[in-house]
């Protein structure tokens, strides 16, 4: 028998059988100055929990084996049904007793949005797919709490009990909810929408209609229900009414909502995405008639910041399996992590991850003290800010982790692959940056406050760091002036650097948000061209140790 030809070895170990949240430094810091220091018991917790190699194995084999749709029963009857391997159902089961889609809404108070995003963003390092019907459910509760004839609804959404039987809901043990809001000739122009919805009378949830059209993209369709919008006889051409759509008919019949086809996603391939027709389907009004777009916007706040927790989340995983990586691997006789040029591009990623955590975590924040005016604003005009940013960044920090790993980190058995690819959807779901962009845009000039909110925010590090104060008087003059929109990229872009640097300034390590200032702020940044180009003068590995204690 011949000898085997080489043995393994300077090969970085698999990052499993850690814990989550006792090894992030930042999350920890962030989440503690946000007021969710008295929930960290139970998130140490969840992040041994979710750090266990197997958990971690339930994202990847999600993925491998991503949804099937069957339209149809060998009998030939319909029956538009998603299968999902047991994978999937096991995350979802996981989220769902959590509270990842209701804490706030069960147990509202001081830090419970802040926590409750601490626990999105570490569920984000195992899978994102999975978190979207999540997120959905979650912005849908604060709509339907609105809608008396839709308590049962409302109900069975708080509970922590995962149920992916397809039952009406007086069968059921809990619901998830999605959306559909796009077709075909419309995208982000919801108003350009065609379905009709025709009153058909009242019934046990209300006024209730028959709607007839398509969506072009219907998020999760294995959900119970789904908030979507339509046209009723009385709206106007400017105006779309929303309206609940469930699978199933309180007697249990299939409503007429058909499943064409499934998109064929680059990323987030765990998660189902549609295309839908309805034909006459049977659906419930939610809120006032002809002001569904309004009552959407109120959803997309919510659903707008978890597309940025859930790319900070993916960009400290990435973070993370980077340095772990250098620190397993030698190069040139020494430690990858201990070569100079390579220390200055890990402590990059590790400011950008920090940066994108804080940011995320004060605007989950600013929802805990919305009865303050100026919170109030600030997440109006965070928002869109956040999810802009963070979102933007995300994809090329999973690049250049996966550099990190060279050849090892494109193949697919590591997990920098799918990182990367899950990162584009949170920019383009749920408004794509020009739409953030010109959000931030009508918010300041339509409402006056947010700007209040945004330099009243600004002004609490302002003296910190010399850099800082200069960009904030520039950026004051420039938001007291007209706001053109072919600019908005660039003012959303300051405003978001801004906000990070005033975060980092007030609660990180001295060195750590020095060297964002002098990397994002100073007159020679390179931090918008690569990660990596950090002017020298700190302890790069310290900064670096922020993604990873």
């Amino acid at each position: 028998m011949s000898a085997s030809t080489h043995e393994v070895f300077n090969q970085s170990s698999a990052l499993v059988d850690f814990n989550l949240f006792d090894s992030d430094p930042a999350l920890r810091t962030h989440a503690a100055a946000q007021g969710a220091a008295e929930s960290f018991p139970d998130l140490s917790r969840l992040g041994a929990v979710l750090g266990r190699a197997e958990v971690l194995e339930l994202g990847r084999l999600a993925n491998e084996y991503p949804p099937r749709l069957r339209t149809h029963d060998r009998f030939g009857e319909r029956v538009d049904e998603v299968e999902f391997h047991p994978a999937w159902h096991e995350l979802m089961s996981r989220l769902i007793g959590e509270a990842t889609h209701c804490s706030p809404w069960l147990a509202p108070g001081p830090g419970s949005q802040v926590a409750r995003a601490a626990r999105y963003l570490m569920f984000a390092q195992v899978e994102n797919g999975s978190q979207c019907p999540v997120t959905m459910t979650y912005a849908a509760a604060p709509v339907l709490a609105k809608a008396p004839a839709l308590a049962d609804w409302h109900a069975k959404l708080l509970s922590l009990r995962y149920d992916p039987r397809t039952l009406p809901l007086a069968d059921k043990l809990g619901v998830t909810i999605g959306m559909g809001m796009t077709e075909k000739q419309g995208g982000s122009d919801v108003r350009a929408n065609t379905t009709t919805a025709q009153f058909a009378g009242i019934s046990q949830w209300g006024s209730e209609y028959r709607l007839t059209g398509h969506k072009w993209f219907m998020s999760a369709p294995m959900c119970d229900a789904f908030l979507v919008l339509a046209r009723t006889e009385d709206d106007s051409p400017a105006s779309l009414s929303c309206f609940l759509l469930p699978r199933r008919l309180p007697d249990g019949s299939r409503n007429a909502i058909h499943i064409q086809r499934l998109k064929d996603k680059l990323g987030n391939r765990s998660n189902a995405s549609s295309e839908v027709e309805f034909r006459g389907a049977s659906a419930w009004l939610v809120g006032e008639a002809s002001r569904g777009i309004p009552t959407i916007l109120e959803m997309a706040s919510l659903t707008r910041l978890d597309c940025a927790l859930g790319s900070a989340g993916v960009m400290r995983a990435a973070s993370a399996h980077a340095l772990h990586h250098a620190r397993g691997r030698s190069v040139f006789g020494r430690p990858l992590v201990d070569q100079p040029l390579m220390r200055q591009v890990l402590a990059d990623l590790a400011l950008e991850t920090e940066a994108a955590v804080a940011v995320a975590l004060r605007l989950a924040r600013a929802l805990d003290d919305a009865a303050d005016p100026l919170e109030r604003a600030l997440a109006r005009i965070g928002t869109p800010i956040a999810k802009y940013w963070v979102c933007k960044r995300g994809p090329a920090l999973a690049a250049e982790a996966m550099e990190v790993l060279g050849g090892n980190g494109y193949t697919e058995e590591a997990p920098l692959a799918r990182l990367y690819r899950e990162l584009p959807v949170n920019s383009i779901w749920e408004g794509s940056g020009n739409v953030m962009c010109l959000d931030v845009l009508r918010a300041l000039s339509r409402e006056p406050q947010t700007r209040e909110a945004l330099l009243a925010e600004f002004s609490l590090a302002r003296g910190a760091d010399s850099r800082y104060d200069r960009r904030l008087a520039a950026l004051a003059r420039d938001l007291a002036g007209p706001l053109e929109e072919a600019s908005a990229r660039h003012l959303v872009g300051r405003l978001a650097l801004q906000w990070q640097a005033a975060l980092l300034l007030q609660h990180s390590p001295a060195a750590l948000a020095d060297a964002f200032c002098a990397s994002r702020l100073g007159d020679d940044a390179m931090a918008g061209f690569t990660f990596g180009a950090l002017p020298t003068g700190w302890d790069a590995g310290a900064i670096a140790a922020r993604v990873l204690a």
